[in-house]
This record gives C-alpha cells, sequence and structure tokens, in this order.
C-alpha cells in the first residue's frame, strides 16, 4: 500500500503540466535578442505544448542559432506565466526560432515541428491539455502561411494524421516568457518534467531526424 502511494504521488509530480520554477536563471531573452548577430537572420515562430520541449526541439537543429520562449496569439497584453497557465488569455505557448536560411529553410523547420509533437489533439500534448498547449503556426507573411498550409495538405493527403488542428494565423504580438523559462530544459536536467517529459521528447525528435542536427550534437 505505502509502494503504491508513494507511485502515486511521484506520477502526479512529474506529469504535472510545466510549472515549476528552477534554481538557475539564464540570460535574458530581450537581451540575447539585441544580439547584432540575431539582426541578420530570419524569424520563425511555433507552439506546440510545453515551450520547455519546443525549445529544446529547436535548438537542436542545425542552422538554428537561437530560440526564445514566451507567448503569442492571446489577448492579454504583457501577460504572465500564470496568467497563460489559466487558459483565459488566449495566449499559447510558444517559441521564437532566429535561424539562418542559408543553411536551414522556413519548410525545413516545418518538418521539424510537425516531427516533434502531435498535431491530432487538439489543445493537448502529453500531460499539458488547455489552449495554452495548443498546435499553432504564427505566420509572417504570406509566404509563411502558404507553406504551412501546403505542409498540412501533405499530411492530410499522405494520411499520416486522420486529422490536423494545427492553428495557422497570422502573428500579432509575441512576448519573451520570464527569464526562469529561457534554455529551461537545459538549465535544469534534474527536473522531474524535463526528466520524463522533455528530454524524451527531445530525443525521440533526435533520433527521428539525425541529418538535421547540429554538429556536435551528432558527435555526441
Amino acid at each position: 500500500m505505502r509502494h503504491s502511494f508513494f507511485l502515486l504521488l511521484t506520477l502526479s509530480f512529474t506529469l504535472t503540466a510545466c510549472a515549476q520554477k528552477p534554481a538557475v536563471v539564464s540570460i535574458k531573452p530581450e537581451e540575447r535578442a539585441k544580439q547584432p548577430e540575431l539582426d541578420t537572420l530570419q524569424k520563425a515562430y511555433f507552439a506546440s505544448g510545453c515551450f520547455w520541449c519546443v525549445e529544446g526541439v529547436f535548438e537542436s537543429v542545425d542552422g538554428v542559432r537561437e530560440v526564445v520562449s514566451g507567448y503569442t496569439g492571446g489577448q492579454t497584453a504583457n501577460p504572465t506565466y500564470e496568467q497563460v497557465c489559466s487558459g483565459r488569455t488566449g495566449h499559447a505557448e510558444a517559441v521564437l526560432v532566429y535561424y539562418d536560411s542559408t543553411k536551414v529553410s522556413y519548410e525545413t523547420l516545418l518538418k521539424v515541428f510537425f516531427g516533434s509533437h502531435d498535431p491530432s489533439t487538439l489543445n493537448r500534448q502529453g500531460p499539458d491539455g488547455g489552449t495554452q498547449y495548443r498546435s499553432a503556426i504564427f505566420y509572417r507573411n504570406d509566404s509563411e502561411k502558404q507553406a504551412s498550409k501546403q505542409y498540412i495538405d501533405s499530411l492530410l493527403n499522405n494520411k499520416i494524421y486522420p486529422k490536423v488542428t494545427t492553428e495557422v494565423s497570422k502573428l500579432t504580438i509575441f512576448y519573451p516568457a520570464e527569464i526562469y523559462h529561457q534554455n529551461y530544459e537545459c538549465q535544469n536536467p534534474n527536473n522531474p518534467y524535463v526528466q520524463n517529459v522533455s528530454i524524451p521528447r527531445i530525443n525521440q525528435f533526435k533520433n527521428a531526424y539525425p541529418k538535421l542536427l547540429k554538429p556536435e550534437i551528432k558527435e555526441k
């Protein structure tokens, strides 16, 4: 009986949505975004569940220079993490991807996006449920919009998924998340959620798409 109790307690803690603060903080996203070299790069915006996981996936891709976790797609100005977690702001946990278009294309980023989550589950990824965890692409121009819709059509035409719930919306405002969310998976490898959800999801992507990884990651 005692063993069952502790097992249940562990599982309930482990599968809690990404809502725990780490002991270590990283560089402020607004400071990183001011780095001159980032001004020469392209930007893309995606949401596919907990941004701790999504950030880690895109950080592993060759040609991606920087990834910032944040919020977009909602109505509340300057939302906090607690507000977004309530599901009342309309925002999704999302990432801003800075990438070198001479090394990786937007179409390849779409491959990374759809290849690292389940777009058929509405407002849910793994243990995380709610509109803040929805699958979404936030496009900046018509080219990105058309590429996204074409990729979704190809998934449906090839019967990769019975349905695709991914929202394709025009980007409005992206709000960088609080400092402690940035580079979370790397900064907090012993966090129970990271251990049981983030790392397995990131590794599943790496195993499925080894050719898309940065050289230093391939060598590990």
